[in-house]
């Protein structure tokens, strides 16, 4: 057993521990929690801090927690369990009327790359699984595999569809052995739901003795994955205790094990089938369909494939190994994930707009992939994910994308709203890998998690760590904080896009904190503790809290999105119908006109106001309504004065400006026809609709916009514009011009 306490460092963690065990009725708690089962309805166990590598070691918390009998329950059920390839997988269907399955079962032969009876799965209502329907399993051949008995094996794969919400089904499979004990699973409301998001299972990766082809490297792989998997049960059962048992599915932001094939010993990929047993364990995913992401520790092995039966599966964002990006809906939700460990963005680009034309239905859009495009832990600031972030944000923007959930970094972070994030400069991935090593270098004994004797220093004399701060201000992206209007907790029909990066969802490993917390960062944690997140869905909004999986504590706010845009329609109409008032206000009551003015001037700007809700909306036309209903004409006895027209002010002309533009490398040259104004106004996109346009003014007739992206197009007008008694007065747009950046 791997020595628990080896630091000062540790020392710490323990004296916290005791403090923190005092509490003996949480003990008792603990106790009754950690049964073997695993089952849905345990309390989870109070952990105890992190090993000296990072890590939650399930062994520790036995015996910290003194439930070491509940342990070595546990253990004797993985010696037998950890040869069982058999484990099914649940994964969402294409909608909520469908439901995924995927297991092993052996071949008949060590040559027969077909069973002659292809398994079924049995599938029905309640417990005498009525009206039950029976599907043939679509086999495929698991790939130069064979476990230690010399077992090949087939991965199945069944869809069950017509499934009914709120409802209770049971089924069984065909495992090579007969028929499985029925298993319970219950179908869930599509109106309002909710679904757990969790970080990086990575069962295996708290083995220290990753990459040897040793019986010793063996042993302390299994004990890795029994330890893992143990934590990571208790986060499922503390989700669905958590929501009691109202939880849809989950979405993991990838990496459910540890091994990849490159750094399998020998590079046996079987090997990586002991931490797939360990993921699957859990009793809870037996009723928990899991929608994964492909993470870099899945990405080199096609185990993966065989395991998890991925609906509207595409070829678009593929890596030849463990396939491309796909999608599901449920209820008004769309949910996209992204294998980014393909680098082909253009293709994810396509797959996004491709999905979204298909499901203009959806109110809310989802996106998952593996890297931590905006997280705030150790691989945050790698210039191979900032310049993944910069590659992706603007198809997420452009395809009104609402929130990004990534996992990578081992460490919980959630973003402002962010839109229109820029890359300043162009670094090399690995460029400055010696710096963030440096950089993250707590010591051993750091005061805190962030702050210590490695960190590089603001005035640091050395170029390469001022290039290196440089960088890191670079990709801050204060700019890309959006001014969004708040309710509480709630932000109100955001523009930009929520980032939120998930912690370990078992413990097998943490990472810690960057030094200086980013601009674009709401909020992060990290205290070497599994952690999960609920995500409720309605009608009208997204709602987030984060748990850990210890105490159930929250280690953020409550956050929301609300969507409740209002139809401006007819308050424009009624504005439009007051204007004839203004020119007559003279024949009201100075009092009733003054209500009648406040109510139009309000009017106009929740009209204008885009992120408007229909409250605000519905209000507003029903002040101005009865504002305008409230007016009273003056009384008058004598004939008014005849009043002279004032004289017309002199209209000033502006004509209409012509331009003409030139293709540079990442940069385009507009050269405007020089007239007699004051200056220039340009408009600038990507999109011929000149959607999120960028404005500039210049009084100079050649301009350069850059930095823009090569190959791509650029859409511009221009119109002139004097200035008369400090006021801009504009001239008619140019036509739209176009051409394509070098």
């Amino acid at each position: 057993m791997i020595e628990f306490f080896k630091s000062q460092k540790d020392m710490k963690r323990q004296r916290y521990q005791e403090v923190y065990m005092r509490s003996n009725w949480r003990k008792q708690m603990m106790i009754s929690a950690l049964a073997l089962t695993l089952s849905a309805t345990n309390v989870a166990p109070v952990f105890a801090s992190a090993a000296p590598d990072g890590k939650t070691n399930a062994v520790d918390i036995a015996q910290t927690m003194g439930t070491t009998a509940q342990w070595n329950r546990w253990e004797k059920e993985w010696e037998t369990l950890k040869n069982d390839w058999t484990q099914i997988s649940l994964s969402p269907g294409s909608n909520a009327t469908e439901l995924n399955f995927a297991w092993y079962t052996p071949k008949q032969t060590k040559d027969d790359h077909s069973n002659a009876n292809v398994p079924k799965l049995i599938i029905g209502e309640g417990h005498n699984m009525k009206n039950a329907k029976v599907y043939e399993a679509e086999q495929t051949a698991v790939k130069d595999e064979q476990d230690n008995n010399g077992e090949t094996y087939n991965s199945n794969k069944v869809t069950a569809t017509g499934l009914k919400e709120n409802k209770t089904y049971y089924y069984s499979y065909d495992n090579g052995n007969g028929y499985t004990k029925p298993a319970k699973y219950t179908t869930k409301s599509t109106n309002n739901f909710s679904f757990a998001f969790v970080g990086d299972p990575q069962i295996g990766s708290s083995n220290e003795l990753k990459g040897k082809d040793t019986k010793e490297f063996y042993n302390a792989q299994s004990n890795a994955v029994k330890s893992d998997a143990f934590n990571w049960s208790y986060t499922l059962n503390a989700a669905l205790e958590k929501t009691d048992d109202q939880l849809s599915f989950v979405v993991s932001a990838g990496d459910q094990i540890q091994t990849t094939k490159k750094k399998l010993p020998n590079k046996d990929a079987s090997k990586s089938e002991i931490e797939y047993t360990g993921y699957l364990s859990p009793e809870a995913l037996k009723s928990l369909p899991v929608a994964t992401t492909v993470g870099n520790h899945d990405a080199d092995n096609a185990n993966y494939t065989y395991h998890f039966n991925r609906t509207n599966a595409s070829e678009l964002g593929s890596n030849k190994v463990v396939g491309g990006d796909y999608y599901f809906k449920y209820g008004n939700a769309l949910f996209i994930m992204l294998n980014t460990q393909d680098t082909n963005v253009a293709e994810h680009k396509q797959f996004i707009e491709q999905t979204v034309a298909a499901n203009k239905d959806c109110k809310w859009r989802i996106v998952t992939l593996h890297q931590d495009i905006y997280g705030s832990a150790e691989h945050s600031n790698e210039p191979e994910i900032t310049n993944l972030r910069y590659q992706l944000t603007p198809i997420f923007e452009q395809n009104d994308i609402d929130a990004v959930l990534t996992g990578h970094d081992h460490a919980y972070s959630r973003s402002k709203m962010l839109l229109g994030g820029t890359k300043a400069n162009d670094y090399t991935d690995d460029e400055f890998d010696a710096e963030l090593e440096k950089d993250m270098d707590a010591g051993e004994n750091p005061t805190t998690k962030t702050v210590a004797p490695g960190n590089i220093k603001n005035d640091s004399t050395d170029e390469k760590d001022q290039k290196y701060l440089i960088y890191l201000k670079s990709i801050m992206d204060e700019k890309a904080i959006e001014t969004v209007k708040k309710q509480g907790s709630s932000v109100i029909n955001p523009e930009g896009v929520l980032y939120m990066t998930a912690g370990s969802s078992s413990g097998s490993k943490y990472y810690d904190l960057v030094p200086r917390q980013q601009t674009y960062i709401a909020h992060r944690w990290q205290e070497d503790v599994p952690t999960y997140s609920v995500v409720d869905i309605t009608e009208n909004s997204l709602t987030i809290n984060t748990y850990r999986t210890d105490n159930d504590e929250k280690i953020d706010e409550t956050f929301s999105i609300t969507k409740s845009k209002g139809d401006a329609t007819s308050l424009n109409a009624e504005i439009k119908a007051s204007e004839s008032i203004v020119k007559q206000k003279d024949a009201y009551t100075t009092e009733s006109y003054r209500v009648f003015e406040q109510a139009l001037t309000g009017a106009k700007e929740v009209a204008a106001d885009k992120k408007a809700t229909k409250d605000e909306v519905e209000n507003a036309l029903k002040a101005l309504t009865n504002a305008k209903a409230g007016l009273e004409k003056k009384v008058t006895t004598t004939k008014p004065a005849t009043v002279k027209k004032p004289i017309a002010a002199k209209k000033v002309v502006v004509a209409k400006a012509s331009a003409k533009l030139k293709a540079g490398k990442k940069k385009v040259t507009v050269k405007i026809k020089k007239t007699s104004v004051s200056g220039y106004q340009i408009k600038y996109a990507s999109n011929k609709n000149l959607k999120k346009a960028k404005t500039r003014n210049t009084k100079k007739t050649i301009y350069t916009i850059k930095p823009l992206r090569s190959k791509k197009k650029c859409y511009v007008k221009v119109r002139a514009y004097k200035i008369v008694k400090g006021k801009k007065i504009y001239g008619s747009y140019s036509k739209v011009l176009k051409v394509t950046v070098k």
